[in-house]
């Protein structure tokens, strides 16, 4: 695939406001190296009100949030860029990970990214379910050299606040990378004082919440990502059950 035709295809309602301006300066970095021009990406006007997410919008979405959490600690580890291009490698196969990286090094050379702008307008255009899998994405980033620092984490709470997300479904998504005592009862979003039942309720509500069909419209690429969540929230409720003996 051209680049020209993976990243045309890639742009829908992210082509436009705080985005749009990002995208057009990463691209205007690169089209003399790739031999097409910018009006291929601007014929699409954004969407005015929310729609079912493109996967083209979810993954423009991913690059410019992935490059804030990669910087938040002021140095950018080589390990965490690994992680990234293996992502987009294991989702879209090597030669368009290849465009979607080159794309991604460009938006990280940018300094003036204002993160709150880029959230409400991915918050205005795109469904929970999805934001959900982009801070999903951005906690295995940020755990991807093995050290998490206080500003990487405190970056993506940020995100999540701008993005809508409840402090709750943080929580649940933070405590499915990092291991505590009370990491199963956070996962499923109840107190270590909830009853079996009311933990056999919050077991279906996250069964929901977290069924990877919710994601189905961004591609089978990004089908891993939603059922590890979904699986996550089995073990939890799996671990509970045999702590709990019910």
């Amino acid at each position: 695939m051209s680049y020209s035709k993976w990243i045309g295809a890639a742009i829908g309602w992210s082509f436009g406001g705080p985005i749009g301006a990002i995208i057009g300066l990463a691209l205007g970095s690169i089209v003399d190296s790739v031999g097409v021009s910018l009006q291929t990406y601007t014929e699409q006007p954004p969407e005015k009100t929310k729609t079912q997410t493109q996967p083209g919008d979810f993954e423009i979405s991913l690059l410019i949030l992935a490059s804030i959490v990669i910087k938040a600690d002021g140095k950018q580890d080589q390990r965490e860029l690994d992680f990234v291009r293996n992502q987009f490698v294991s989702m879209y196969g090597k030669e368009r990970a290849n465009q979607a990286f080159k794309l991604f090094k460009e938006i990280n050379k940018q300094q003036d990214i204002s993160t709150r702008q880029v959230c409400l307008q991915i918050r205005q255009m795109m469904e929970h379910a999805s934001r959900l899998q982009l801070i999903h994405f951005l906690f295995g980033i940020a755990k991807a050299d093995g050290f998490v620092t206080d500003d990487e984490v405190h970056q993506i709470y940020t995100i999540a606040g701008y993005l809508g997300i409840s402090h709750t479904d943080y929580e649940s998504i933070k405590a499915m990378f990092y291991k505590s005592a009370d990491s199963a009862y956070k996962i499923l979003e109840v107190e270590k004082s909830a009853t079996n039942d009311e933990i056999k309720k919050a077991y279906r509500s996250m069964v929901k919440k977290y069924h990877p069909d919710k994601l189905t419209h961004l591609g089978k690429e990004h089908q891993q990502g939603a059922e590890e969540k979904f699986r996550k929230v089995q073990e939890a409720y799996e671990q509970l059950q045999k702590e709990r003996g019910f």
